[in-house]
């Protein structure tokens, strides 16, 4: 078996697992998801493929880290012997603001251009606010802190995550998915969050891991397969073009359909293949992924972390800088996959830190 990573078995673990195809076991019960609300039919989503690339504004590489402002991305209720200490759902924010503003400056210090922020239900949503946990920023609040980070030299990119792996924190939605009501919510979301970043470049829509072997700790567990998968997909790629940004995912659907990946994902969703450890070989699946892209010719952010190793991103950007053109080669990404916490902080800083010296290394070629 090919070497495979498992973002639900780091939480856990922290270590590397290999993903299967099914879960071992049926949950002996789950909780009744709570009827969602009335509303109008929502148009159903596309069963074609988007072809036509979107415009990319002109840029630098980014050189980019994601903060969580939202880290209900995980278990789906309140089981830190299953799921870790962090990968619970819980109602309140779990934001440290001086550590939100440290990293950023550090960021900006370093020669980082970019924040991916990971949204959630960290946000009071206009049109759907009663998604939001208890002290979630206000729409004002968040256009405030989009211009203060602005003011730091950082692009802040908004993400959102559709997969149903990822989605505890859309509430009572993430229990009707591919429903019109679901639909509705989805396109909401997606325009009113582009409204906010003011029409940002790129839209983070996640999509990893939708697979039952990282829910295996959920109450409740739901899988898009075959062309299902696509049509959600094809739904949120289009809202996010309707609303003049460009669509961006995890790539790890291709490890186990690779072949139905090349057939129907378009080349206007730029790429986030994502690998942890140090073993940078072809026999290993996601690193193959970064060579399979690029021959594919997908536009590509690589993506790292120190989860597993203080040397990963390092590596990461040495591999891409080699193994894909720099037309299609648009920047890297740093992810320490830890909640906005002072107890969190050290991990953070460290990543940033490992990021600054791989740009350092990178210029310096």
């Amino acid at each position: 078996m090919t070497d495979q990573l498992d973002r639900r078995g780091f939480l856990k673990a922290g270590a590397v697992a290999a993903v299967g195809s099914a879960l071992s076991s049926a949950l002996a019960q789950t909780t009744q998801p709570t009827t969602a609300p009335d509303t109008q039919p929502a148009t159903a989503p596309s069963t074609q493929p988007i072809t036509a690339p979107q415009t990319q504004p002109a840029g630098r590489m980014a050189w980019a880290a994601l903060l969580h402002l939202s880290y209900n991305m995980w278990c789906d209720w309140d089981s830190p012997e299953r799921a870790g200490r962090h990968g619970v759902y819980r109602p309140d924010l779990r934001l440290d603001r001086a550590v939100w503003d440290d990293l950023l400056r550090q960021m900006a210090n370093l020669g980082m251009n970019r924040v991916v922020i990971d949204l959630g239900d960290g946000v009071q949503y206009e049109s759907h606010p009663e998604i939001a946990v208890k002290n979630a920023w206000t729409p004002e609040q968040l256009r405030t802190e989009l211009a203060a980070v602005r003011r730091l030299g950082l692009e802040p990119i908004p993400k959102l995550n559709f997969s149903t792996t990822h989605d505890a924190w859309l509430g009572r939605y993430s229990r009707c998915v591919s429903t019109d009501a679901y639909y509705a919510v989805c396109r909401d979301l997606i325009a009113e969050v582009i409204r906010l970043f003011e029409k940002p470049r790129f839209f983070h829509l996640g999509m990893d891991e939708e697979w039952a072997q990282d829910q295996r700790d959920y109450q409740y567990i739901v899988v898009r397969q075959h062309d299902l998968w696509w049509r959600d997909l094809y739904l949120y790629v289009d809202e996010v073009a309707k609303g003049g940004s460009r669509p961006w995912i995890w790539s790890d659907h291709l490890w186990r359909h690779p072949e139905e990946f090349y057939a129907k994902m378009p080349k206007s969703v730029v790429q986030s293949n994502w690998y942890y450890e140090t073993k940078f070989e072809k026999d290993v699946t996601p690193v193959k992924a970064y060579d399979d892209l690029e021959a594919h010719g997908y536009d590509q952010i690589p993506t790292g972390s120190n989860w597993s190793s203080p040397d990963n991103f390092g590596l990461t950007v040495e591999y891409g800088r080699r193994h894909v053109a720099p037309e299609r080669l648009l920047g890297f990404l740093q992810t320490a996959w830890q909640p906005t916490l002072e107890v969190c902080r050290k991990t953070h800083t460290e990543a940033i830190d490992q990021a600054g010296k791989a740009i350092a290394a990178f210029t310096a070629k």
